[in-house]
């Protein structure tokens, strides 16, 4: 176990690395931070801690910058999750507040992730796997023609059409609807099948074989392999920090183009808690020179999708960490007021 001395001088070695983006040397740390010990005290701190990986020695002759290693310990062991301002929170609340719908909340939320926290913002869409039924509206187009709406607890609508073996009369149109709203309002889609199995034997016999075709288009609806999608923004912010990846970008942007490596990055959305994974934690390759923060976000206590962003590992953690975690809960609340 590290000693709080030395605990300390890794704090400080990260947060001048993070700051200056210069490997940080022992006379610079004795003179920028209270460690109460001489420079000579200090370099023999540095060289425990290099030996033991928390930090390393870019080239020779210059300082110290943290490792894979330092950063997982400093997030770990030393860095708190730095609150916004009030004024940043305010802005926050007015800009998604201004959202129309769920496509501009999540457009909105990418942007804003990506201009507070100066990294590469990534939103999932909420999932329909995860969701609750808000309301199923059934409208009729002609005779045997209706249109089935699905609308979940978080904002999403899923419009059908249904054609129908014959003609259905309002009086039974809205005699269905209001049955079916009945019992699945606000139940989890994997329980619907259930809830609604025995509903075309209630109805007369003429009707019943409408029913089950509404009720099959709703299941299919349900089931459907909705693709998980997601929304990235900020990519630009990357060359604004192109030194911190060795070699080129390139590997990181084209990690970045693909869907599937950023479902895994972001992890399982029914995991609400705050997520941090730093360099070679990274299973994909293009992204070991990188981070991820990520948080799952939902309309009540339970994660319906992730948001995060990707960074360089010299990354502000503690701000990231607070930026991400405030614009989640604030998306959570417009999706649990929508």
């Amino acid at each position: 176990m590290l000693s709080e001395r030395r605990l300390e001088v890794l704090r400080a070695i990260v947060q001048d690395y993070v700051g200056t983006e210069e490997p940080v040397g022992s006379k610079a740390l004795t003179e920028r931070h209270q460690l109460g010990v001489s420079p000579a005290t200090v370099r023999n701190d540095m060289a425990a801690l290099e030996d033991e990986g928390f930090i390393a020695q870019p080239h020779t002759s210059a300082g110290r910058i943290p490792t894979d290693k330092g950063y997982r310990l400093f997030v770990d062991r030393l860095a708190g999750v730095k609150p916004l301002s009030t004024p940043e929170r305010r802005a926050i609340q007015n800009f998604l507040d201004a959202s129309v719908d769920l496509d501009d909340v999540v457009a909105r939320t990418v942007r804003l992730l990506a201009q507070l926290t100066r990294q590469v913002a990534v939103v999932q869409y909420p999932s329909l796997t995860r969701s609750t039924v808000r309301h199923v509206e059934l409208l009729s187009l002609a005779p045997a023609r209706l249109m089935l709406v699905l609308i979940t607890d978080t904002g999403r609508v899923e419009q059908r059409m249904v054609d129908c073996p014959a003609p259905f009369g309002e009086t039974s149109l809205a005699d269905l609807r209001a049955r079916l709203n009945s019992r699945i309002v606000g139940r989890r889609f994997a329980d619907v099948p259930q809830l609604v199995q025995e509903l075309p034997e209630s109805f007369e016999p003429e009707d019943r074989g409408t029913v089950s075709t509404v009720l099959a288009t709703l299941l299919e609806t349900l089931v459907e392999e909705t693709e998980e999608r997601l929304m990235i923004g900020g990519t630009a912010n990357l060359t604004r920090v192109g030194h911190d990846f060795p070699l080129t970008i390139r590997p990181v942007l084209e990690a970045l183009e693909e869907q599937v490596v950023l479902l895994k990055l972001l992890g399982e959305a029914t995991e609400s808690g705050m997520t941090v994974r730093i360099g070679h934690e990274n299973a994909h390759e293009g992204l070991s020179s990188t981070s991820v923060v990520a948080v799952g976000y939902g309309s009540g206590d339970e994660a319906v999708a992730k948001l995060g962003v990707v960074g360089p590992t010299r990354m502000d953690y503690p701000g990231t960490m607070g930026a991400v975690r405030a614009v989640a809960r604030y998306v959570g609340q417009i999706l649990a007021e929508s």
